[in-house]
């Protein structure tokens, strides 16, 4: 699988991320006829190679005449809608228009359709996206995988003032997203940047096991005391995660309130954990203690683990990745004298081997009937056995 890793050390913006794709190999003639088919009039796309803090990297621009008008969602929609770019490049280049225009809206606490955009009204910002996206369609990528986000710090001023970077606008896109701020004055992240790398983005965290076979960068338009660009790693991924590979996180604990373990099962599920148990063990100085056993998939680790260490008092964990086969599972919905309720059937080979009312819907049943569960569960049982 093609996969593309980008390594936002200092931040990202539009014209940075297709700056880092070009630089890594994308054709630039073949992205240049792409651009054209927006029917934008006198515009131009450059590409220069430059130095950033003795970094050979790639400056991606868009030439074009001032525009004197103010664009709203419904202009930009209709301007990608009706060019000749690939549909599913169409598609989500509304969505990224989408994210900022909600963010923008939530922010002035105006209605979506109200929104005139500043930055992304501009030419070049339309073309960041369009271009960023037919970039990665161009070269094959089939999966994006972004490291956390360096924010900077300081104050950014625009039109309507001046706020604490990130911008109101950037912060809202980057919600659920893992950001950091260095000592950077300026403002590493723009709404562009977040709004495509959110929409792309298929996880962020550590880099992935790739075989690289290209590593670009993209220059941002600031000059900062560490290089100011984006970098991409474009390779093959090694060890592609599978339903059929987990890791297993363990800690032994005795010195937490038994009362928290609820809390931390609940938070550890919210994440995503496939299962959690805890097992009654002996521990140094005759203490009873607790093994909490997580099973995740590969992708949740790190946010499992910070949840691990925040939450509980342990102060390291055990991970170990193992295989596992799973049967085939199915739902299906019956009706009963006291209600519909859903049955899980699990497949081996083909071959039904379990056939069993789900927990949830049997208590639901018994309390809206006033009815002990078990006595629910055993008709419900003769039923599926009929």
């Amino acid at each position: 699988m093609k996969i593309a890793y980008l390594d936002c050390f200092s931040g990202i913006s539009g014209d940075m991320l297709v700056g880092s794709l070009i630089d890594a190999g994308l054709d630039f003639e073949i992205l240049e006829n792409e651009i054209k088919k927006l029917g934008l009039e006198s515009v131009e796309i450059k590409a220069d190679k430059i130095v950033k803090q003795n970094i050979a990297s790639t400056s991606f621009s868009v030439l074009y005449e001032d525009q004197k008008h103010h664009r709203h969602l419904q202009d930009l929609n209709a301007l990608v809608g009706n060019a000749s770019v690939d549909e599913d490049i169409k598609i989500k280049a509304r969505e990224v228009f989408l994210k900022i225009a909600t963010a923008e809206a939530k922010i002035h606490n105006m209605p979506l359709d109200k929104v005139h955009f500043h930055e992304i009204g501009a030419v070049d910002t339309i073309v960041d996206v369009v271009a960023a996206l037919t970039g990665f369609k161009i070269l094959g990528v089939e999966k994006v995988v972004c490291s956390g986000l360096n924010v900077g710090s300081g104050f950014v001023t625009f039109s309507h003032g001046k706020f604490p970077v990130p911008a109101p606008a950037t912060a809202e896109i980057l919600k659920g997203v893992p950001v950091y701020s260095t000592d950077s004055k300026g403002e590493l992240v723009t709404p562009t940047g977040a709004a495509i790398i959110t929409a792309v983005a298929d996880r962020f965290g550590n880099m992935p096991s790739i075989n690289v076979e290209s590593i670009g960068y993209g220059a941002g338009t600031k000059d900062f005391e560490h290089p100011n660009v984006l970098r991409v790693y474009l390779g093959q991924m090694v060890d592609e995660p599978s339903e059929n590979m987990i890791d297993v996180i363990e800690t032994n604990i005795d010195d937490m309130n038994p009362q928290w373990f609820d809390h931390v099962i609940d938070r550890l599920y919210g994440e995503g954990a496939l299962e959690v148990f805890m097992t009654n063990i002996q521990m140094k100085k005759n203490r009873p203690g607790v093994k909490l056993t997580i099973l995740a998939d590969l992708v949740n680790k790190d946010r499992l683990l910070k949840i691990v260490f925040r939450e509980t008092t342990s102060i390291g964990v055990r991970i170990r990745r193992e295989s596992r086969e799973i049967l085939d599972r199915l739902t299906e919905t019956i009706d009963s004298p006291y209600g519909k309720v859903n049955v899980k059937i699990t497949l081996y080979e083909g071959e039904q081997v379990n056939r069993k009312a789900e927990y949830d819907d049997l208590k639901r049943l018994a309390a809206e009937n006033n009815l002990p569960v078990k006595k629910i569960a055993s008709e419900i049982d003769n039923i599926l056995k009929s």
